[in-house]
């Protein structure tokens, strides 16, 4: 009998598992998948119609990229724009897509003679977005989310 009441004993102090509530093991288990994503990448980058999701993010990331600076490149084609000196730089534009898959201007880092050279050009870039092909959004866990980016745009007047 004594024997049977060590072991009932013994039982119960490996089994204290099974008397945690399941919200507390639940939670556990939830706060180690959180943990363990990567909150600063996404599982799919924003799409335009003419990418195919089902190659590599890096593919995916490429497609989005092209396709944009292409855009932008014959937006800017499209102006003549009279200059008083050559001059080769980079502008930084900084994008965001939301989760609708709309695209904003964030930021445009340019420098001085950029903007003395060709003022209207934030404007342009901005105008330039209403007529881009539609886009899905980025996602995370099949979820879409807002996702950045910076996209360099070469300058030169040659």
């Amino acid at each position: 009998m004594r024997k049977i009441a060590v072991l009932c004993g013994l039982c119960l102090m490996v089994s204290c598992d099974w008397f945690s509530s399941r919200e507390a093991s639940t939670r556990k288990l939830v706060d180690k998948e959180l943990s363990g994503i990567d909150w600063n990448d996404v599982d799919q980058y924003p799409l335009f119609t003419e990418c195919d999701e089902v190659v590599a993010k890096t593919a995916q990331r490429e497609c989005f990229e092209n396709t944009l600076l292409k855009h932008l490149a014959l937006t800017l084609q499209d102006y003549e724009f009279v200059l008083n000196k050559d001059f080769e730089d980079t502008v930084y534009v900084d994008f965001l897509v939301g989760r609708e898959g709309q695209l904003s201007v964030l930021e445009i880092q340019e420098n001085e003679a950029v903007r003395e050279q060709i003022p209207e050009f934030n404007g342009i870039i901005t105008q330039s977005l209403k007529s881009l092909p539609k886009l899905e959004p980025a996602l995370k866990r099949g979820i879409p989310v807002n996702a950045k980016f910076r996209i360099p745009l070469e300058l030169n007047t040659n």
